[in-house]
């Protein structure tokens, strides 16, 4: 927060799972010399710390701020910034773009094309949400059902993503995390058939929805990271689910179109193969939840 007289009052948050001494780093224009040594405080889940500086009589505008270690850290950043002029800069900062210059304007479309890029990010790079979504793929036949268990899930997670993100719920990640593998491997279960029609056969919808509302929680997380900007929350928010989304339909298509591929290859393929994508899932749920699970303990 910049004052007409060119001081700088500096906030610096960070989850308390990351050390204070590691690489992530705030990093301030050259001008700018610390007046008082930091504060630092403990509140729950995160570590804050406070310090003052002196930028000199002229504006911030054209100077750079941003934070350095996002790329080793594999993270992302929000920086708010309240110039003196009353102006409200805004701005995700990521590994590739660590560092923002300081603009004269700054506005709603800003923080709308941050945070779909972010939730699209998110997505695509959750292997675990990707598994997920092939899984539905492969299990619901039928472009009518198809598209309605896509928009429960989409319903679920959506809920969640915003009750959690708002502090409405609050549930430690690492349960969260072994919950979403389970929903993966049961998944998996159902790809591998049986004589017996289940209920999740009968109404995926309803599996979509309920598993929807435990994977917005893990999309809650990767949110509550970076943060969301006091004064555009629900636009955040809902760019953030825009981006999730764009995500999850480019997954959808590829895995269609992989599948049509395939059924039109000039290939015989053996009875046995069709199972093949259940058990890689299956596998791979059971790994993350033995993974997950001795993490906590």
């Amino acid at each position: 927060r910049e004052s007409p007289t060119g001081t700088l009052d500096v906030l610096w948050r960070w989850p308390a799972s990351q050390t204070a001494g590691g690489p992530l780093e705030a990093i301030l224009p050259d001008a700018c010399k610390p007046l008082s040594a930091p504060q630092i405080s403990h509140s729950g889940p995160r570590v804050t710390r406070r310090w003052r500086a002196q930028c000199g009589e002229g504006s911030l505008v054209g100077e750079r701020i941003g934070v350095a270690g996002l790329r080793e850290r594999q993270t992302d950043a929000l920086l708010r910034l309240h110039l003196a002029d009353g102006r409200l800069i805004q701005a995700v900062l990521r590994g590739d773009a660590p560092v923002v210059t300081v603009p004269e304007r700054s506005g709603r479309f800003d923080v709308l094309r941050d945070y779909v890029r972010l939730g699209f990010e998110h997505i695509l790079s959750g292997p675990d949400h990707l598994l997920f979504v092939l899984g539905l793929v492969l299990l619901v036949q039928g472009w009518r059902r198809l598209i309605w268990t896509v928009t429960a899930f989409t319903a679920g997670h959506s809920v969640t993503l915003a009750l959690a993100v708002l502090g409405v719920v609050t549930i430690p990640s690492q349960p969260v995390e072994i919950l979403i593998a389970l929903t993966i491997l049961v998944v998996a279960v159902e790809l591998t058939g049986g004589e017996r029609e289940t209920w999740i056969q009968r109404f995926p919808w309803a599996m979509a929805f309920t598993f929807g509302l435990l994977q917005g929680l893990g999309f809650a997380g990767a949110l509550t990271e970076v943060g969301l900007p006091g004064d555009e929350v629900p636009l955040a928010l809902f760019a953030f689910n825009v981006g999730i989304e764009l995500g999850q339909l480019l997954c959808v298509a590829a895995i269609l179109a992989v599948r049509i591929g395939l059924v039109r290859a000039p290939v015989c393929w053996p009875t046995s193969a069709a199972r093949a994508p259940a058990y890689v899932i299956g596998s791979l749920a059971v790994f993350w939840m033995i993974e997950r699970t001795a993490a906590m303990f």
